[in-house]
């Protein structure tokens, strides 16, 4: 059957006319193409009439040059892959990683994707696909625990492996089932030395850091001169100097330098009971007693008594001094001290002494509120002032006993007191590092609070005086100076220890040494006094006159004498007694 005739059309060059007529996308092409190709007209002339971008022209003729009339078929740009949609390979991995060790983080298997794949892989997908994915129930494990591989090489090499494969240091110890100190090492080897270093090596330091050196062994072999000094000791009074060294490598160098022939610590093995006085809180009870202080090189024949009292929970010692006598005074002096630095606690423990149950001390007692407890006869050990009294004789007697005057005796007692309170106590090693001494662990907690006029009245220890406008007192039959500036002003005196002390407002003035008569209150002789520079210093200086004459800061003055009684020289008689008698009748 012969084709369809068809239809005549007159020939065109007009695009917008061939475009009606062309049937096919290549053909439409071609015609598009035609002038450029076969006759030259440029592409910016030809884009101007069709309304085809001069740009897509050049490109579609560069492409008809090279490939001919196949470029007219195939289209401009081969479709490229949607990278949007994750290949297989890749959402299998992600089910298997989280089935294997179910504790990794969508990052985490995100990152060992990118790493193991090279492809930007988000957690956002990783989500998605643990959703749209079920896990197997019983994976099997790819890689055994670090402990089951024998080979130390190869246990180690696992670890870099898996850090390669993009696995994080914490993962990799949680799914080896090992430390993370190890892998950290483990790497760093690595890094440093390649396969030698996933070998076994030694693990001590070719340089080990050693706290004891020589210096520190001669410091130790000095406290060990005195023999009372145990491993706690020692460790205690260098950790004061900055030393920490624990008190059994003290212990060893003790006993080392025993075998070199320092003098051995003897004590006698006892069992602990319970106390029954132990605290449960600052303040609820304090201890009080006299130890005899009987060598030292004093040469009076007589003890020294160190008066001490101590706070039961932190084991601090709050006051204490060391006196040649131990009578109410003396200690009615040390517990005003801790009182007026410490408050008031709830009881006080002592044994039975008789000036701790003096009426003027039950009195100060009633008075701040403070229960009096005593220990049971002849069990000095319930008493917490009695192991105090043991950490004495060990860090104080040796020094006590080079003491040669009062004066080397009180600053010995004085280091002694500030060292045992600021060294640690064996009471506190359950505590913090930092807190283990009873000043720290008293810290600023207080009793309960005392006026100091309260006290001065309580305690009667003190007497007040006025100053003259010498700036001078009258005390116990003795003129004593004290300052000119604060003529007028009330001050402070009292006897102390061999002591006269004149103070205002908490400041001392003067101190003048003093012998006592055998009553106890007397004052026998005055010696040269030590005057203090203050703040209260007269503006107006000694004349010129006076300053060429002897001056006498302590004058004996007579004793008060009683007045004469007046003699009636006669009596006046009434005046008026006649209108009196008058005026009545």
């Amino acid at each position: 059957m012969p084709a369809a005739a068809r239809p005549r059309r007159q020939p065109t060059d007009d695009w917008q006319q061939l475009r009606l007529i062309v049937a096919s996308p290549a053909q439409a092409s071609y015609e598009l193409l035609r002038p450029i190709v076969l006759f030259g007209q440029p592409p910016a002339e030809r884009a101007h009439q069709t309304g085809v971008s001069e740009r897509t022209l050049r490109r579609k003729v560069a492409r008809f040059e090279a490939t001919g009339m196949r470029s007219l078929f195939e289209p401009d740009d081969p479709p490229t892959a949607d990278r949007r949609v994750l290949p297989l390979g890749i959402r299998k991995a992600i089910v298997e990683l989280k089935a294997e060790y179910p504790p990794l983080s969508l990052r985490e298997i995100a990152a060992i994707c990118r790493a193991r794949f090279d492809r930007a892989v988000s957690h956002h997908t990783v989500k998605q696909v643990l959703d749209a994915e079920s896990l197997p129930l019983h994976p099997p494990r790819r890689l055994p625990r670090y402990r089951d591989i024998p080979d130390p090489v190869r246990r180690r090499k696992v670890i870099v492996d898996l850090f390669a494969e993009g696995w994080s240091p914490t993962a990799i110890a949680g799914y080896l089932e090992t430390t993370r100190t190890r892998v950290y090492e483990t790497l760093a080897r690595w890094e440093r030395e390649g396969w030698p270093g996933l070998e076994d090596r030694s693990r001590a330091p070719h340089r080990p850091a050693r706290k004891v050196d020589l210096k520190t062994m001669v410091l130790i072999r000095r406290l060990q001169a005195n023999p009372e000094l145990g491993e706690f000791r020692i460790h205690a009074a260098l950790a004061q100097l900055g030393i920490d060294l624990s008190p059994r490598t003290c212990g060893r160098i003790l006993a080392l330098h025993r075998e070199l022939g320092a003098p051995r610590l003897t004590t006698a093995p006892h069992e602990a009971q319970a106390m029954p006085f132990a605290a449960q809180r600052r303040h609820q009870y304090w201890s009080v007693d006299v130890r005899y202080v009987e060598d030292h090189a004093l040469g009076t024949g007589k003890p020294a008594y160190a008066i001490s009292i101590l706070e039961n929970f932190s084991r601090a010692l709050l006051a204490t001094a060391i006196s040649p006598r131990q009578d109410l005074t003396a200690f009615l002096i040390v517990l005003r001290a801790a009182v007026e630095a410490h408050g008031a606690p709830e009881a006080l423990v002592s044994d039975g002494g008789g000036i701790f149950r003096a009426n003027q001390a039950c009195a100060v007692y009633r008075a701040l509120g403070i229960r009096k407890e005593e220990i049971e006869r002849g069990q000095a050990w319930q008493n917490y002032i009695e192991t105090h009294f043991t950490i004495m004789r060990r860090m104080a007697d040796y020094h006590y006993a080079k003491a040669a005057s009062w004066a080397e005796l009180r600053a010995v007692h004085d280091r002694f007191f500030h060292d045992y309170n600021h060294q640690p106590h064996a009471a506190h090693g359950d505590r913090p590092k930092g807190r283990r001494n009873p000043a720290t662990v008293l810290g600023w907690v207080h009793g309960a609070w005392c006026d100091p006029a309260d006290l001065d009245r309580l305690f009667r220890l003190r007497a007040t005086r006025v100053l003259n406008a010498g700036g001078s007192v009258r005390f116990r039959h003795w003129h004593l100076y004290a300052e000119r500036g604060l003529a007028g002003e009330r001050v402070a005196v009292w006897v102390w220890d061999g002591t006269v002390t004149l103070e205002y407002a908490a400041e001392t003035l003067a101190q003048y040494p003093v012998a006592v008569e055998a009553d106890g209150r007397r004052i026998r002789e005055v010696g040269e006094p030590r005057l203090y520079a203050t703040g209260h210093a007269s503006p107006q200086p000694f004349l010129s006159p006076l300053d060429e004459t002897e001056w006498r800061p302590a004058q004996r003055l007579a004793p008060y004498r009683p007045r004469r009684k007046r003699e009636a020289e006669g009596v006046q008689e009434r005046l008026f007694r006649a209108e009196q008698e008058a005026s009545g009748s």
